[in-house]
């Protein structure tokens, strides 16, 4: 008897991840400028038509991707923390250290989701799903700083958006190097936490 067993996969989740992979050090080390589907598709071993059927296109690789890798980074780190009995302290740790670490170790993702420096950006759908996942997380957490009765007059969404801004001020100060720097080199995740500190305090005399 002969079984037909399909045709094999010759483009799988192994592959998705090394386009990831080799995207984010291509552009990491010589810019958005330096990308390409054929360079990119060479350092992996692969050929362009895997892009293609992996990603779509071009933008698909480079944008879509990218951000997904952020905002998953952020959604998937936010369950891994869990949740304890301190809303402040759960509320600092999206900061420090998750944010920062995406910052620090996957730059080039976060460049892209988050500063948007790639023309034309346009999120699909799995990146405004992995966005809003990261994001409900987000505001849970500022939720449960509220029902501890800490922001004052503030609403959850408007003190979700100022701790935002402050996450993403905090990360292009720290990707801007060290010549504006007001603190020595070591010091960065405690200026980080201060920072956030006194954004909440900020909220329960707003």
């Amino acid at each position: 008897m002969i079984v037909n067993m399909g045709r094999p996969k010759e483009h799988d989740e192994e592959t998705r991840a090394a386009l990831r992979a080799a995207t984010e050090r291509v552009v990491s080390e010589f810019g958005v400028g330096a990308f390409s589907v054929r360079a990119v598709a060479r350092e992996v071993g692969t050929t362009t038509r895997a892009v293609y059927s992996l990603f779509g296109s071009k933008e698909g690789l480079l944008v879509d991707a990218m951000a997904q890798t952020a905002f998953a980074f952020l959604a998937d780190g936010l369950d891994a923390l869990g949740e304890t009995d301190d809303p402040v302290e759960d509320l600092l740790a999206v900061g420090v250290p998750l944010f920062r670490t995406l910052v620090l170790e996957h730059p080039t993702p976060y460049r892209i989701a988050f500063q948007r420096i790639t023309p034309g950006f346009s999120a699909g759908p799995e990146v405004v799903e992995a966005r809003e996942r990261s994001y409900a997380s987000l505001r849970r957490r500022v939720g449960r700083v509220a029902d501890a009765g800490l922001l004052g007059e503030k609403t959850v969404v408007e003190a979700t958006w100022e701790y935002q801004a402050m996450l993403e001020g905090l990360a292009n100060w720290e990707l801007r190097g060290s010549v504006f720097r007001p603190v020595a080199a070591g010091e960065e995740e405690r200026f980080w936490r201060e920072a956030l500190l006194t954004v909440i305090r900020g909220f329960r005399s707003a």
